[in-house]
């Protein structure tokens, strides 16, 4: 009798571990399937899950407001499409990341945000994402950062013309340091030709214009409701100088007070909502201290090594120290073809110019004292500086400004294009297993 009853008892524990076990697999294969085919690559449901919790608890810790499960759902698989898409191109181009690159960046993160990497690995698990999830996630964000700049960046062109008409434009406004932190939501039109998609468009882009005047959160609308690619960001452009605002909106952005919603904009991408979330800044001048520069150059190569170059390049101090000619000593032992050949001299160099450890000595020294030999990447070095100014380079800033402002403008409209194109070009297929439907597009 007691062998039948350990005999049956076995019997369930049998069947009470299949049954688990069924039940287990049977949920990691509904965690994993398929939820859509984009050309050669496939989202799974898990991907589709890890990056709707990641954006929900960005969106959660910003105090944005969530909509609906099934439109964010929608809206976050189409982000995982885009960046496949992206991701692909990349792959058959050969670009990649590297650890060290990425290790770098995620310092970097850190740092602006003033944390630590283990306070920033603190900071991500609490909005429900870990340090790995978070490393992968910015190395793709890198990856089709740099094929949009590849694929984007070469349709996109600024002349010299360009930036003096920019620059006579915004000849004398007092405030082209002044700094906006912009949202933005998009209501798309894809052929303005089409009357009843047109009128469509424009009577949503309207309606949530009301919404927000009423009070309803923007960043909130644009994650539910912009077409835009920052929508999932809440529609945030990030900080934006005055001579950097899309042309769109940069006779408007200016007269926005913050957190009033502009009225209704179009160009050819659709309708257009923008706010002013903060500001920042004003007119300053670019004022920074340049050095009088010159240097002696010893490189190691294949018949100088590197004990040869060190005690050349002390050799040559030696003689400095002794009181022989700076320039003549360059001229005959310094490395640096170009400026060996002007006596060492490198004219003015201003802050950020040379590689660290040379403006590191350059800094420290007194003018007219000499500073070495120290090493860098190009080889052995003195220096001295023989003068120091301070110098307005607004001129100069405001050239280079301008060129990139015009870039960015010219870059942000023809990269909501180039994505219509991949996105259009693509094959998708959407996997349906509970209606067994399936949708390609």
């Amino acid at each position: 009798m007691k062998a039948n009853l350990r005999h049956c008892a076995q019997i369930l524990l049998v069947l009470t571990v299949v049954t688990l076990s069924a039940t287990v697999q049977a949920e990691r294969k509904l965690l994993d399937q398929v939820v859509a085919v984009v050309n050669d690559d496939v989202i799974l449901q898990s991907e589709l899950e890890a990056r709707i919790n990641t954006i929900v608890g960005r969106l959660r810790a910003q105090g944005t407001g969530l909509p609906p499960r099934d439109v964010l759902e929608e809206r976050v698989l189409e982000q995982l499409i885009t960046e496949s898409i992206q991701l692909q191109m990349a792959d058959r181009a050969g670009m990649r990341i590297s650890d060290n690159e990425l290790n770098e960046t995620m310092a970097s993160i850190a740092q602006r945000n003033n944390m630590t990497l283990q306070q920033f690995e603190q900071q991500l698990s609490q909005e429900g994402v870990t340090y790995r999830e978070a490393r992968e996630q910015i190395r793709n964000e890198m990856i089709t950062s740099r094929v949009q700049q590849r694929q984007v960046g070469n349709r996109v062109r600024v002349t010299d013309r360009e930036v003096e008409n920019y620059l006579e434009a915004t000849a004398g406004d007092g405030s082209s340091n002044v700094e906006y932190q912009l949202a933005h939501i998009l209501v798309e039109v894809e052929d303005f030709n089409d009357e009843e998609q047109v009128t469509e468009a424009r009577n949503k882009i309207e309606q949530l214009r009301e919404e927000i005047a009423d009070g309803r959160d923007f960043r909130e609308v644009a994650v539910a409701e912009s077409d835009a690619s920052s929508a999932l960001e809440g529609g945030d452009m990030g900080w934006r100088a005055k001579n950097q605002l899309p042309s769109l909106v940069a006779d408007v952005v200016p007269q926005l007070e913050t957190g009033t919603v502009s009225q209704v904009l179009e160009n050819s991408s659709g309708f257009h909502l923008v706010m002013v979330m903060d500001s920042r800044g004003g007119e300053k001048a670019e004022v920074i201290e340049q050095s009088m520069v010159r240097h002696i150059l010893v490189r190691t190569s294949e018949t100088v090594s590197e004990s040869q170059a060190e005690e050349a390049i002390r050799d040559i101090y030696q003689q400095l120290e002794n009181g022989a000619d700076f320039g003549a000593l360059a001229r005959e032992y310094s490395d640096d073809p170009v400026s060996g050949s002007d006596g060492g001299n490198l004219g003015w160099v201003s802050p950020g110019q040379m590689v660290p450890e040379f403006e590191q000595a350059m800094m420290q020294a007194d003018v007219g004292e000499l500073k070495g030999p120290f090493r860098s990447q190009f080889g052995w070095h003195i220096l001295e500086v023989q003068d120091r100014r301070q110098q307005d380079i607004s001129g100069e800033v405001r050239d280079s400004e301008a060129r990139q402002a015009i870039y960015r403008r010219k870059f942000d409209a023809e990269l909501q294009n180039w994505l219509r194109e991949i996105r259009d070009e693509a094959f998708i297929e959407f996997k349906n297993e509970e209606s067994g439907d399936n949708s390609e597009s």
